[in-house]
């Protein structure tokens, strides 16, 4: 029987299924089997590094189902994590879910029968299989995380902001203030509100 295995780990626990502890698989194997095998994943890589002004709070979890085609592999599938964001309103830090939905064929950069380089020109675009015949998401992950980022993320949509005498969370208690307290340093921010509001 032909075992599929990651970069790092990948565990068969049924005939065709697997666990992995990474998001970079050999399918070497998988390669050299007729069209229409497939082979699924279950998926629990560790968070990826998103540079200095992203962070990602959740492991990479999910399930693949890898294909393979006349011409590489059908990758599918659906992944889960979590980034940590600012809440526009409130500005307080909270935790966002990302889903990730996968839908791609993935074409060898070798040539399966005579080991040559692929024409990878011809299609630049495509995601491509390793020299190694292995399937890297990391990269198609990042970026799905990324663009996940919201540009005024919200805690909530009912979210009621901040006070604009004192500064504390509306949500965390009653606030009963006259409008010439309003420190003038959150004139601003009360136009924000104010737009968000007759939006």
């Amino acid at each position: 029987m032909v075992r599929e295995t990651s970069t790092s780990t990948t565990r068969q626990t049924q005939a065709n299924q697997y666990k992995a502890d990474a998001l970079v698989f050999n399918v070497a194997g998988l390669l050299g089997e007729p069209i229409g095998s497939v082979r699924d994943i279950s998926v629990s890589s560790p968070p990826l590094d998103l540079g200095p002004d992203l962070t990602q709070s959740r492991d990479v979890e999910g399930d693949l189902r890898l294909t393979r085609t006349n011409r590489g592999l059908l990758v599918s599938g659906r992944l889960q994590t979590a980034i940590e964001v600012t809440c526009a309103r409130c500005l307080r830090e909270f935790e966002l879910p990302v889903d990730i939905e996968l839908e791609d064929e993935a074409l060898p950069s070798i040539d399966l029968v005579s080991g040559q380089p692929a024409d990878v020109e011809a299609e630049p675009d495509v995601l491509r299989l390793t020299d190694h015949h292995e399937l890297d998401l990391e990269g198609e992950v990042r970026d799905a995380v990324v663009l996940a980022e919201p540009m005024a993320p919200v805690c909530r949509e009912d979210c009621p902001g901040l006070c604009l005498v004192c500064g504390r969370e509306l949500a965390s208690g009653p606030h009963d203030h006259q409008d010439d307290e309003i420190d003038p340093r959150l004139e601003a921010l009360r136009g924000i509100l104010d737009e968000q509001g007759r939006g």
